[in-house]
């Protein structure tokens, strides 16, 4: 049995608790979150387990009832308490993105590489079949090598805060949360109802990525795989960007990679679209079943064809259809647990799907393009080997950031 701890038991913490747990050699031991409310449920399915309200507790004094935890926490507070615990020998499964800094997310793959721990990164959509089948279909050549990626989602914010005024006096605190401890590495602030906690933290640059952030490791993984992409050498957004403490609701934002054995040039362009930013539909070819571009998704143009992939739904289809028929597709491929993955590759002592080592590059990628929100219309120069945008001095300040007394952990802030 794999003894497994959670960290953030409410929201996206709980369903991979949740999902983690369902594994038939899994036992949870121990249960952490700062909201007593999202803690009633799983404390009660796990009535064996150990229950903490600071992760730092959890870690210093029940380190020998778990093997492994999940981190499924607001993005400013993944760091810290993955890099205890992976300095502790304990297996991760961290939610993505893996940080809100690139030092955070160059650190985090760092110590996971010397503890030799099984990580897996929570971007579930590797998983399916859609996406290793769209992964194939490139690397098969398909198309001809790859010119050019469009990405778009633009669901609803959901996660948009109530509340964006920000006030010195503060609302009472709901007695059931911690706020001191929700805001951990990040300097105290007053609670503002419908603001920050639940899940509006996500909007706030102190707090979480944007949307880019929320959903660009899942966008980027199928490109970033099946063209064995590094990491970009420039980023530029070419909507209005943002400066104040809300990260902007809407973006376009292009990044130019290295060419590799994939692509048809020495360069290749990915283009992220959202906040209802659609990409030109006049160059995106849509298959038959498809009267508009549907709300989110990828195109890869390639130099004999182009693949449409509905990220909602369905499988990624090769264009133009009357030239590639249903037979010509790969066929064995299967979906399979992401959660599952990761115990199983604990137990088998093998890397995950979704290690460190790819989560930690493709997190990177999707930082290096959200931090393009704060200087629009600017081209940001990333040099991966030494973390700056060379020519941009102030971008590169934003690289890493500090952690306020009582909370800091050695080498992230």
């Amino acid at each position: 049995m794999l003894q497994v701890g959670a960290i953030g038991v409410g929201g996206m913490g709980g369903t991979t608790l949740t999902n983690v747990a369902g594994h038939p050699k899994v036992k949870i031991t121990a249960l952490c979150d700062v909201d007593a409310m999202a803690m009633k449920r799983p404390a009660a399915s796990f009535p064996d387990a150990a229950v903490f309200s600071d992760w730092r507790e959890m870690l210093a004094s029940a380190a020998d009832k778990f093997d492994a935890i999940t981190v499924g926490i607001p993005d400013h507070m993944h760091a810290a308490p993955a890099v205890t615990a992976i300095r502790a020998g304990k297996h991760v499964y961290l939610q993505k993105p893996m940080a809100t800094t690139l030092h955070e997310c160059r650190v985090i793959t760092e110590e996971a590489a010397k503890a030799g721990v099984v990580t897996q990164l929570g971007n579930q959509g590797r998983s399916t079949a859609e996406s290793k089948t769209a992964v194939e279909l490139i690397q098969s050549g398909a198309i001809g090598k790859i010119k050019e990626v469009l990405i778009w989602e633009n669901k609803p914010l959901s996660w948009w805060p109530k509340n964006t005024a920000l006030r010195d006096q503060g609302d009472v605190i709901p007695s059931t949360l911690e706020w001191d401890l929700w805001l951990g590495v990040r300097e105290p602030r007053p609670w503002l109802e419908g603001t920050y906690h639940p899940k509006y933290w996500r909007a706030w640059f102190d707090f979480g990525c944007g949307e880019m952030g929320d959903m660009g490791c899942h966008h980027f993984d199928p490109t970033f795989d099946a063209l064995n992409l590094t990491a970009p050498l420039r980023v530029r957004q070419t909507t209005p960007g943002s400066s104040g403490p809300l990260w902007g609701e809407r973006r376009q934002v292009e990044l130019i990679f290295p060419g590799t054995e994939f692509t048809a040039e020495d360069t290749v362009k990915v283009t992220w679209h959202d906040g209802d930013v659609r990409p030109d539909a006049s160059r995106i070819q849509l298959p038959a079943e498809y009267p508009e571009l549907p709300e989110s998704g990828s195109f890869w143009t390639g130099e004999s064809g182009s693949i449409f992939k509905n990220y909602r739904k369905g499988m990624p289809v090769v264009l133009p259809e009357k030239d590639f028929p249903q037979e010509k597709y790969p066929t064995g491929i299967t979906a399979r647990s992401h959660y599952h993955d990761w115990v199983d590759a604990v137990l088998e002592g093998r890397k995950s799907c979704a290690d460190f080592s790819h989560g930690g590059p493709l997190t990177e990628t999707v930082l290096v393009g959200a931090l393009a929100d704060r200087f629009a219309n600017e081209w940001l120069e990333w040099d991966r080997k030494t973390q700056t945008f060379t020519n941009h001095a102030e971008a590169t300040k934003l690289v890493s950031r500090a952690y306020r007394d009582g909370w800091k952990v050695e080498g992230l802030g």
